[in-house]
């Protein structure tokens, strides 16, 4: 054999290794609803990327980024990503906040959920699928099934709040034999959430998304969830910032009174600097060590690595 083609060979073989190794990288995905999706449409646009935005999903699913072997913790984080109800900003990897949190030992768990073409209730039946699915599963999954929390970012945080206080709802079950599984996560962190759907200060492409443009005024009630706490809720984190001018930061403030009259344990973390959904740049100042206050939270709570 010439030594060309012995090149030739040998750079094949590194190619197919290096391929097989991607491969083997690559997150696994799961199916949320292997029975068929509740209410599917099929007059809908496909799913689809615009401007590195997921749009338009009809097959929710849930992107598993796990821990090295031997270093998961036992805790999971179910992250949902806001959008507006419109669209999901996930990035590549799952962003900083996934890969901070694997590297802490949590398994991460990042939920693509339907949005505007369906509207309510089938984001709130994701996500409460989401829990039910992972508590279900926990042993096959590595992680707890008491220690599953959720992660909810802008209109991801109205997702994981409703998870919050909303999972035992009707709404949120479709007759399936997994809806006998607790949906109840075991702690909630909220970075920057709509809460309200109220119109002083509701995020309003959210709640249009979510409800239609002349939503009824019991729904819109039902969901505004700072009218929603109960004293059986998990324990809360929240982190937001003044300068927000997209999600008024009385959504926290008022969640966080909400909580506090019924004596649900809450954290949370007001900032002065920040815009709305870039809080990691360092600009910011501390504002960008809210992932940093949330490990803190969860190590305190025992959902974190000890150090």
């Amino acid at each position: 054999m010439s030594v060309r083609a012995c090149l030739r060979m040998l750079i094949g073989w590194v190619a197919a290794g290096a391929c097989a190794a991607l491969s083997a990288e690559e997150p696994r995905v799961i199916t949320l609803w292997p029975e068929g999706v509740p209410g599917l449409r099929a007059d809908a646009a496909p799913e689809q990327v615009v401007n590195n935005r997921i749009v338009a999903v009809h097959y929710p699913t849930l992107t598993v980024y796990a821990p090295e072997a031997g270093k998961g913790n036992g805790t999971a984080v179910i992250f949902c990503p806001g959008g507006g109800y419109v669209r999901l900003a996930i990035r590549e990897g799952g962003g900083y906040e996934t890969k901070r949190l694997v590297s802490e030992g949590v398994t991460v768990f990042m939920l693509k959920y339907r949005m505007v073409e369906y509207g309510h209730p089938a984001p709130l039946q994701d996500v409460l699928r989401a829990v039910r699915l992972v508590r279900s599963r926990a042993a096959e999954l590595g992680v707890k099934p008491d220690r599953i929390g959720l992660l909810g970012q802008s209109a991801g945080g109205h997702l994981a709040g409703c998870a919050g206080l909303l999972w035992d709802t009707e709404e949120g079950k479709t007759g399936a034999e997994l809806d006998n599984v607790s949906a109840r996560p075991d702690f909630v962190a909220l970075v920057y959430p709509v809460i309200t759907l109220a119109e002083a200060y509701t995020h309003k492409g959210s709640r249009e998304a979510l409800l239609g443009k002349e939503p009824a005024v019991e729904l819109v009630e039902k969901l505004s969830l700072e009218k929603h706490a109960r004293k059986d809720a998990p324990p809360f984190f929240i982190a937001a910032t003044m300068a927000d001018k997209s999600v008024p930061v009385q959504n926290s403030l008022r969640f966080y009174e909400a909580l506090l009259a019924v004596k649900v344990p809450a954290e949370m973390h007001v900032y002065a600097q920040g815009s709305h959904g870039n809080s990691l740049d360092p600009q910011y100042g501390p504002t960008a060590l809210w992932p940093e206050r949330l490990s803190e939270w969860m190590r305190f709570n025992g959902w974190g690595a000890a150090r």
